[in-house]
């Protein structure tokens, strides 16, 4: 089963978001500007949902357990995957590669797909140790995210994504490892500690 991406709007916490984001910074969104770049963002998702969303499955594995997956727009502040929220950003296809990032992992996050891959993140953990849990974890994301870029978008948004990332120690350090070992060969070794 391949779920669909429902985008949602919550004033509460749209509001919430908005009093934290506006102690640093006066730039925050209107509801309607927010409800206007979902209605956008919406549009563009819909073109790669389906095939992203099954080769999200198909590489990891893990079947999707969800018919519906509810993703909060909130003017601003972090992205996650649980409640999966994600804040507007300046182009629409970063916002999708953010997004992509985001069911990435929440594919691993379900009971029974958590079970079946936990020999594999055991595997992770212990090749990786010297890393922050934070890196090790991003290590199979980012070599999964790097699959769906060259399948889907290509080199040149990949380095956008590798740039933007450099910001971020830990996620730096996860794209150095996959550089260096492949990010093929990052997902075959997972792959194959998979039940």
């Amino acid at each position: 089963m391949i779920p669909k991406v429902i985008f949602r709007y919550s004033w509460i916490y749209d509001q919430l978001r908005r009093e934290e984001f506006e102690k640093k910074s006066k730039n925050y969104p209107s509801p309607k500007e927010t409800l206007n770049y979902i209605k956008k963002a919406d549009k563009i998702w819909k073109k790669y949902e389906n095939k992203i969303l099954k080769e999200i499955s198909r590489i990891t594995e893990l079947e999707w357990e969800e018919k519906e997956i509810q993703c909060y727009v909130v003017g601003g502040g972090m992205n996650f995957s649980d409640p999966l929220t994600i804040s507007p950003k300046k182009e629409l296809s970063y916002f999708i590669d953010v997004l992509t990032h985001e069911l990435i992992h929440r594919i691993f996050a379900p009971k029974k797909n958590y079970q079946k891959s936990e020999k594999a993140w055991i595997y992770i953990n212990k090749k990786y140790k010297k890393e922050t849990w934070n890196t090790r974890v991003h290590i199979v994301i980012h070599a999964i995210h790097k699959y769906i870029f060259l399948k889907f978008f290509g080199e040149k948004r990949l380095e956008r994504e590798i740039k933007i990332m450099n910001k971020f120690p830990e996620y730096k350090r996860a794209w150095e490892i996959i550089q260096k070992e492949g990010y093929q060969n990052i997902i075959k070794e997972f792959k194959e500690k998979i039940k």
